[in-house]
């Protein structure tokens, strides 16, 4: 984005309120995710972070259960939802809820679909690459977490490091780098 002269600016600043209160409405509906970012901080503010993380819950549990055709169609969904994952993110700034979204959503995959992340082989492998790069990712997001919030999210992680190892995805995992404990 290109700097403001200093003739502009100056210009731009001297403005009637009226007329700078104009412009800045206008611009800032032209971009949606600063728009949103502002409803949220504006008018929502912090006590709405719990009921969107609520919601997001809901959303990850229920598309994740259930008969899936193929392991592609899986990947889909698990695409998708980790989408919403990072806008609810970059809209809150909600590290954490990123990294606890995320998890639950990789302990939902290996719990309510381990035929389709048991075994590693053609059609299962772009679904377990995933699953195994989200578990890495989602380690080093925690790692940059307060202290406090790796005493919270042990047993979660625990829990999925437990399920990526026993499922096909192990040797993409180890290929990763992914330890098979996370130690507080």
């Amino acid at each position: 984005m290109p700097a403001l002269s200093p003739d502009l600016r100056k210009a731009l600043f001297s403005l009637p309120q009226k007329e700078k209160d104009q412009l800045l409405a206008r611009l800032v509906a032209q971009d949606s995710v600063l728009t949103e970012q502002l409803a949220y901080r504006l008018l929502e503010g912090p006590d709405a972070l719990e009921d969107r993380r609520a919601q997001l819950r809901t959303q990850i549990d229920d598309p994740v259960r259930g008969y899936h055709q193929t392991p592609n169609d899986l990947l889909v969904i698990v695409r998708q939802l980790q989408a919403r994952i990072g806008y609810h993110a970059k809209i809150t700034e909600d590290a954490f809820g990123e990294v606890e979204l995320t998890l639950r959503l990789l302990n939902r995959v290996f719990e309510h679909q381990p035929q389709l992340v048991n075994r590693l082989h053609g059609p299962t492998q772009p679904l377990l690459q995933h699953l195994a790069k989200r578990t890495h990712d989602a380690l080093r997001q925690t790692e940059k977490l307060h202290a406090d919030y790796h005493v919270e999210l042990s047993s979660t992680i625990e829990e999925v490091l437990s399920r990526l190892w026993q499922s096909g995805a192990a040797p993409l995992a180890r290929e990763l780098g992914v330890p098979k404990s996370f130690g507080v």
